[in-house]
């Protein structure tokens, strides 16, 4: 094998990787969820109660997507 395939070379588990690839979406997405969400109490902070609610269902959301990755390497 020369050198540069030994470089070009995965090794471990792939799943470990592509679990890591897919969990940069959500980590994404969360961050939006909070931050849009932390703008929206500054301007009308009398709507908490109704952004914390949207805040809390985009959160679960995003999260389901980081969940279903961590299932799929199992999976195959």
């Amino acid at each position: 094998m020369s050198a540069l395939q030994n470089l070009a070379a995965v090794t471990g588990d792939l799943g470990s990787v592509g679990y890591g690839l897919a969990a940069i979406g959500p980590g994404i997405g969360v961050g939006i969820v909070f931050g849009n969400g932390t703008q929206a109490l500054a301007r009308q902070p009398e709507a908490a109660g109704l952004i914390r609610q949207n805040q809390i269902l985009g959160f679960a959301f995003c999260e389901a997507l980081a969940l279903i990755g961590i299932v799929m390497p199992f999976v195959y």
